[in-house]
């Protein structure tokens, strides 16, 4: 197949490699019980689950303000970290989409606003430490998405400008920062999003809802309707 000069295809994780909402939302229940309040249920906190720590108990305490809920930050960590992939799994199609990238003699990666350190943890539980070409997490530079330079940084390590990638994500933040860096981008519908979301208004260069559907015609034809 022709990829009109896609190198690599870069990838978010929570919400659009891996469901991990099920260990989130265990380690906020966890915070929760601690506090004597009653649990979440998944459905409740998977919208959020892409907006981060802050966005998650901000749903899970709404009493309390910003100041207090940045106390309960590193308690809901720490529980994560000592339950960081019971049931984490990557989405249906997940697997084979990364087997066909890898057929093909591209190179894939991984840039998420999780902090590095966990991120580490999750893609290895995944068994993929070995074939992730790269990973950028939240805490590697000094800023993170929606700005652009995890992206570059990316692209340099790689050896590559941001025009021979592709990066995938579910949340508003990963499409901005794609356009920032001048990379192709994709929206993953079947990621983590509040209702009020609209994906079609990213302005994101394809959206797709299943993994699979990110075929290699359509990578060479991100690239041709940019030109």
């Amino acid at each position: 197949m022709s990829l009109h000069g896609i190198e690599c295809v870069l990838f978010d994780l929570d919400g659009t490699l891996v469901h991990s909402a099920p260990d989130l939302l265990e380690a906020v229940n966890r915070v929760l019980a601690d506090a004597g309040a009653p649990p979440l249920r998944l459905d409740e906190l998977r919208p959020v689950v892409s907006k981060g720590a802050r966005a998650m108990l901000a749903l899970a305490f709404p009493q309390r303000d910003a100041a207090q809920r940045e106390l309960l930050v590193q308690p809901m960590l720490d529980h994560y970290a000592s339950a960081i992939a019971v049931h984490t799994r990557p989405f249906d199609g997940v697997e084979s989409l990364l087997a066909r990238i890898e057929r093909a003699g591209l190179r894939w990666g991984i840039i998420t606003n999780k902090s590095e350190a966990l991120a580490r943890e999750v893609v290895h539980a995944m068994g993929w430490s070995e074939r992730s070409a790269v990973l950028i997490g939240g805490d590697t530079l000094p800023t993170r998405k929606p700005s652009p330079a995890q992206l570059l940084h990316a692209c340099e390590l790689l050896g590559m400008t941001p025009d021979q990638s592709i990066y995938v994500g579910d949340d508003e933040r990963d499409i901005q920062a794609a356009r920032a860096a001048g990379m192709p981008s994709v929206a993953a519908l079947w990621g983590y999003r509040e209702a009020h979301e609209k994906p079609e208004d990213w302005q994101a260069d394809r959206c797709i809802a299943h993994p699979l559907e990110l075929c290699f015609e359509l990578a060479e034809g991100i690239v041709r309707d940019r030109a």
